[in-house]
């Protein structure tokens, strides 16, 4: 029997909206504050998956600069109707305190691949929009709303509004049809109907280690509805000891012969700890209907690491190579930056060939103009190494190779400038907004013409190294904590309100930094990312 093994989707891929296509399967999951927006996955065998790109590639369908940390793009939903594919997502631009600021909007596109329509806007009301395509050609938006008042239950219910194909907006009177069950936090709805039932899924017990998939259903679109007696259908909540945790936001999919999953959210900690540096990851359940009608896991209300795949034909996919060495125009669609896309200002392929070139530009606090290109982070062991050409004329110059969680969370082995030891190494470190280093004196590296870099990781370990030669390797500080890398670690709150979120997870990246705007380049000869795990 063939098996799928979860995650299917490692490394920061949370919130899954499934969709097929005749045989083509496609999970859209968030980005946050990294850009291109939505990252979306294909398969035709729901066990090997393959990064195809991501609709939100251009600043005219996505300008999040500015955004806080883990804002962005949350919760996307894809969807397709009569030739064409639907994405909604939400751009959210504020998140801290009592209040969202959470516009949402609609693309669409009749080739998965693009180009992608101009957005457009629906509402600010909340989060976690989703259309539903019903049986009489009508569309319907589902999302969350978000109460702001206090002593009220922030998350107040699910709203149900009609989609004008023609109008180009939500027309109208706007109903909320669900507010939740007692394990609160009700949010990412999806509408799926059967058999004459409506059937609304949602994400419930907030997105941590309480999380849950939840279901009602009714004879009408907007209610009521009557709650599954065996809620939560999906959940994690309450062992530990279980290696998928924070199991929730789901999200269905029939196959082409009658087979039902469940693709959801989870996360993995580390061994002992309730840190999740990978982030929140996609995993996928096999599901089956009950004589009464509600859908269930078929192995139980826990997630499962193997799951019995489904009756088609396998379907392998390409492995992306360990090294890349620039010899191509543009970047793969493996690596992200944040908030802005990757131009001609601050980034180059081809002035010298062969080599990442990247102009420095603002600090790693900044939200605004970043000059770093990262790939997630998808194993708990784990390397990375490049090579720098960087020749840095006063200490506001850096370049190097970062651990990178969000502008307070970070690692950074990078190259500067010292007015006594020429030019330097040493890790900076970004602890929920404390800066700090770890030497306490700059290790001179001013007759090396080329830095090679590296960072290792295993388990909560991440130790980073230095070689003048790629032969002989020394440590640079000594080994730091993985799990502060994380959601878990980046979330605090003050007084009641939240006032840091933690929604994403760890990348590996370069990045070039000129704290002087004089825009001082440095030189990346290859870039390898690579799993050290025994198999």
């Amino acid at each position: 029997m063939t098996t799928i093994q979860n995650p299917i989707l490692k490394g920061f891929n949370p919130d899954p909206s499934i969709l097929r296509v005749e045989d083509d399967y496609y999970i859209a999951t968030s980005t946050f504050e990294w850009f291109p927006g939505v990252q979306i996955h294909h398969s035709r065998d729901l066990v090997h998956w393959e990064l195809i790109g991501h609709p939100l590639d251009e600043r005219r369908l996505l300008d999040m600069r500015g955004n806080p940390n883990s804002g962005g793009i949350w919760a996307p939903c894809l969807s397709y109707h009569e030739g064409v594919f639907y994405l909604i997502y939400t751009d959210v631009k504020s998140l801290a305190g009592a209040f969202k600021d959470t516009p949402n909007y609609l693309t669409t596109a009749t080739d998965i691949r693009g180009p992608w329509s101009d957005p457009v806007y629906l509402n600010s009301s909340g989060f976690d929009p989703s259309l539903f395509h019903d049986d009489d050609g009508r569309k319907w938006l589902v999302n969350l709303i978000w109460d702001h008042r206090k002593n009220r239950n922030p998350f107040h219910g699910i709203v149900l509004q009609e989609y004008s194909e023609t109008e180009g907006k939500l027309i109208g009177p706007k109903e909320v049809i669900f507010k939740g069950t007692e394990l609160g936090c009700t949010e990412g709805p999806h509408i799926y109907k059967r058999n004459g039932w409506y059937y609304l899924m949602t994400a419930e017990g907030g997105t941590g280690y309480e999380h849950a998939v939840t279901v009602a259903r009714s004879r009408s679109l907007n209610g009521p509805y009557e709650v599954d007696p065996g809620n939560p259908i999906l959940t994690s909540h309450g062992d530990l000891s279980l290696p998928l945790q924070k199991a929730g936001h789901g999200s269905l999919v029939e196959t082409q012969n009658g087979e039902w999953y469940l693709v959801h959210l989870c996360s993995r900690p580390l061994p002992g700890l309730q840190q999740s540096p990978l982030g929140r990851e996609t995993a996928i359940q096999k599901c089956e209907w009950t004589e009464d009608g509600w859908i269930r896991p078929v192995n139980g209300q826990r997630p499962q690491l193997e799951v019995q795949a489904p009756d088609l034909h396998a379907a392998p996919v390409s492995i992306p190579v360990d090294c890349d060495h620039f010899d191509e125009p543009s970047l793969s669609a493996a690596y992200s930056t944040l908030r802005e896309p990757a131009d001609a200002s601050w980034l180059s392929l081809t002035e010298r060939p062969g080599y990442l070139r990247l102009y420095g530009r603002q600090s790693l606090n900044s939200h605004f103009s970043q000059s770093l290109i990262a790939k997630r982070i998808q194993h708990f062991s784990f390397e990375a190494e490049t090579a720098v050409e960087f020749e840095p004329e006063h200490f506001q110059q850096m370049a190097g190779l970062i651990c990178y969680y969000n502008s307070k969370n970070y690692y950074y082995l990078r190259i500067s400038r010292d007015e006594q030891l020429g030019k330097t190494l040493n890790v900076l470190i970004g602890d929920n907004g404390a800066y700090d280093e770890a030497l306490s004196e700059e290790l001179s590296v001013e007759d090396w013409d080329q830095c090679f870099l590296k960072v290792r990781i295993e388990g909560d370990e991440v130790q980073f190294l230095a070689s003048q030669d790629r032969e002989s390797w020394m440590k640079v500080g000594g080994p730091l904590q993985f799990g502060h890398l994380s959601d878990e670690y980046a979330t605090r709150h003050t007084d009641g309100f939240f006032t840091d979120w933690g929604f994403t997870g760890a990348f590996v990246g370069l990045c070039v930094q000129d704290l002087s705007g004089e825009k001082k380049a440095a030189d990346f000869d290859y870039f390898i990312c690579r799993s050290t795990e025994e198999f």
